[in-house]
């Protein structure tokens, strides 16, 4: 597929990656299409030779770097209408879905960002469309359990209920991408996907959901493990809710 471009960062990831990669590779619709690997961890190795149907990018980085700052430099390496954010631990079921998915976003006007159903491998859909980020949000989402799916309208645009996209695999107009400048490295790891996706609101471009497309995750859940990590989405959110791109996503919604 020459109009795609996918980033995919792997942080010690090996055996998840091989097996997305090969996925990606045994789909003849996505021959020919550019993946730019980023090795976020100095000693990874990898064989790009075992994926001949892809145009494969590899990124060594000499240190870790951040979510957006990662896929911001897989992008400078796009040359399509769309450029693809992939977690490596996404599974593809049947047929790729980033043809439909590109297909449906086409037919809407000025589209920023479009994103599949995400299921976990048990099937069950995950809540990867997502209500606005404020603290309440998070009390429910924490404390009492609130992950059920948001029952969203297909398109999120100003006018029009905003939510966002879950950054596991997202498919943003390049166009769009470009305009917004990217993922706000200032943020590390997490609620990049957020801010993305309030930023794009902002600017008049649509949040697409396809629900006829469909990828498997199987979440790590870091935050919920390691101390560091739940320091680093402390620091995040605390960047969200002082930015103005929540304020005016947030605003907006109250009008």
């Amino acid at each position: 597929m020459t109009e795609l471009t996918l980033s995919v960062v792997s942080h010690g990831h090996g055996p998840m990656l091989e097996r997305l990669l090969a996925q990606l590779n045994a789909q003849g619709r996505l021959a020919g299409a550019r993946v730019i690997v980023t090795l976020n961890l100095r000693d990874e190795s990898f064989d790009a030779a075992r994926y001949p149907a892809l145009d494969l990018v590899v990124i060594h980085n000499t240190a870790p770097r951040g979510f957006g700052a990662n896929h911001n430099s897989a992008f400078r390496h796009c040359r399509t209408a769309w450029f693809g954010v992939l977690n490596p631990d996404l599974a593809i079921l049947g047929d790729e879905p980033f043809t439909r998915i590109i297909d449906s976003a086409q037919r809407v006007p000025q589209v920023g960002v479009v994103a599949p159903r995400v299921v976990g491998a048990d099937r069950t859909p995950e809540d990867s469309v997502r209500a606005n980020l404020t603290p309440w949000s998070l009390v429910r989402r924490r404390l009492l359990g609130d992950r059920a799916p948001l029952d969203a309208h297909r398109i999120a645009r100003p006018g029009s209920r905003f939510f966002w996209l879950a950054g596991m695999c997202l498919l943003a107009s390049s166009d769009a991408f470009r305009a917004v400048g990217g993922f706000d490295e200032r943020f590390f790891l997490y609620c990049e996907d957020y801010d993305l996706c309030a930023r794009l609101y902002n600017r008049g471009y649509a949040i697409v959901v396809e629900p006829h497309a469909q990828i498997v995750h199987e979440a790590q859940r870091d935050s919920h493990r390691s101390l560091r990590h739940m320091r680093w989405h402390v620091a995040s959110l605390l960047k969200v809710w002082m930015s103005a791109a929540f304020w005016r996503v947030t605003l907006a919604s109250r009008a």
